[in-house]
């Protein structure tokens, strides 16, 4: 490479090349979009195809801005399980939108790092007004926010792991100045047999023994919620043998098959033991602002924290996570750093919020950004609106599937997932049949279901919310799990 070149690649931040080399990439991801139904909807390369195909070492000289999107086309995108085509219908959506993408471009294109408010004001407040307008889109008490006045408030993270690592921690250490930090072997953690493993995995990193941690069983008599007598019983037992109860999770739309947890009644027993009670309605809750589904967060006044993930049906780009606690002060007691180099006049004065302190990490992006475009530019009828459709087209699936004699819905349809099985012969060949069959229709690259047990029973999941799914897609998938279910059944 030529000095000349060198100096030129040396100045990373020119306006004007940015303009010229965004509008190359920002053509590249509308024909991706444009594009998008031409490729296989879960990616069909073999483990490490793309050792095979970059170069074992960095590139010395600069390469154009071109001839790296050739690459990505060439050797990326084939190794892409595309979770924005209308027919993934696997785990949950992950909604991307084009005030989604602005947000993004301009939360990145600020690059703030926002972990104080004097590292940046706006970022902070825009942050905690946001939480307020999520919270009263969801009917939130008002001691879970900064404008009611009782101590609580929100802040975003960008998934719920990082939400639960927060509040478990939060309540380890108030049960721990209780009973003295010697005893946390004592402290023991519930959720039920539908919860999400990230609770199981946070367990363990707060430091809970493995053996602490209460997967408390569901039936079909419950629709696979938690029962509070159940809850009541375990943590009874565990006081009895010495034990400390100490966190509770309660779910509105668990992941395998949407089961919703009686909030109310497993808050009063939380409450009974005094166990910190967290709601976690990561992908639901998105519903809830929709005010013919509020009443699944019912019964939320009892609990002491609450989170949900905008990025999951909300239209807001990856990642989003909206978490709110009655008590941010037992948070930032148990994440709060004071290193001399943070220290500022604005934050003695205890008069604004340093979110860091909210947080693991120190440093944050602005995520606020982002969810202000999308929620500005979609209103929250728009909002409701597109959840009111992913609901619907869920309820034709639901009813395509009750229609065909050799098909069952396994649990009835809560929001917009429908879990059902090819019925087989004889019960006991019915795990395998529709492991089959899930395998038949995602080879063909022509949509992408994932499966779950229930009750011990192999069903499959068809999660519908994505931003360009119509009731097209759903009727061309339909149709192809019919004839795929005629060739396994023939087999």
């Amino acid at each position: 490479m030529g000095s000349s070149r060198i100096v030129e690649m040396m100045q990373p931040l020119q306006p004007d090349d940015l303009l010229t080399q965004s509008h190359v990439v920002l053509d590249f991801i509308v024909d991706y979009y444009k594009n998008i139904e031409n490729y296989p909807v879960q990616s069909q390369v073999e483990p490490g195809y793309l050792r095979k195909r970059i170069p074992d070492s960095a590139p010395y000289s600069s390469e154009p801005i071109e001839a790296i999107l050739q690459d990505i086309s060439n050797d990326i995108i084939p190794g892409l399980t595309h979770w924005q085509s209308p027919n993934f219908f696997a785990y949950f959506q992950a909604n991307a939108s084009n005030p989604g993408f602005i947000g993004e471009m301009l939360c990145t294109g600020f690059n703030v790092v926002g972990f104080s408010w004097i590292a940046s004001p706006a970022a902070t407040e825009l942050e905690s007004i946001l939480m307020d307008w999520m919270g009263k889109m969801l009917k939130l008490p008002s001691a879970f926010l900064f404008s009611g006045n009782e101590g609580g408030g929100g802040v975003l993270h960008g998934s719920t792991c990082e939400a639960a690592v927060c509040t478990m921690a939060a309540a380890r250490d108030i049960a721990l100045n209780k009973i003295g930090w010697d005893n946390i072997s004592k402290l023991v953690v519930y959720a039920s047999d539908q919860t999400h493993s990230t609770f199981q995995k946070v367990s363990k990193i707060v430091g809970i023994k493995p053996s602490n941690f209460r997967l408390l069983p569901t039936s079909t008599a419950t629709g696979f919620a938690l029962s509070p007598d159940v809850v009541h019983m375990a943590m009874k037992d565990d006081v009895a043998s010495g034990l400390v109860p100490m966190y509770l999770c309660a779910t509105v739309g668990t992941t395998g098959c949407c089961a919703v947890d009686p909030i109310e009644g497993v808050g009063l027993v939380a409450k009974e033991y005094g166990v910190w009670l967290h709601v976690d309605a990561a992908y639901a809750g998105s519903a809830c602002i929709c005010p013919e589904f509020r009443h699944y967060l019912d019964g939320v006044e009892l609990a002491n924290s609450v989170s949900f993930n905008p990025h999951k049906w909300l239209l807001t780009n990856m990642d989003c996570c909206c978490l709110w606690v009655k008590s941010p002060n037992s948070l930032q007691d148990s994440l709060s750093n004071n290193a001399e180099y943070l220290s500022n006049n604005a934050s003695e004065t205890k008069g604004v919020i340093d979110y860091k302190d909210w947080q693991v990490a120190l440093s944050r992006r602005f995520r606020a950004m982002k969810l202000w475009v999308v929620i500005r530019r979609f209103g929250v009828a728009g909002l409701r609106y597109h959840v009111r459709s992913g609901i619907m087209m869920a309820e034709h699936f639901e009813g395509l599937v009750g229609a065909d004699p050799r098909f069952e819905v396994v649990v009835p349809r809560s929001f917009s997932l429908v879990c059902f099985r090819l019925k087989p012969k004889v019960e006991a060949d019915g795990n395998e049949l529709n492991r089959k069959l899930l395998e038949a229709i995602n080879s063909t690259g022509r949509a992408f279901l994932i499966h779950t047990l229930i009750g011990g029973i192999y069903v499959l999941r068809l999660a519908i919310g994505g931003t360009l799914t119509e009731l097209r897609h759903i009727n061309a998938t339909w149709k192809l799990i019919q004839d795929k279910a005629d060739l396994v059944e023939a087999s």
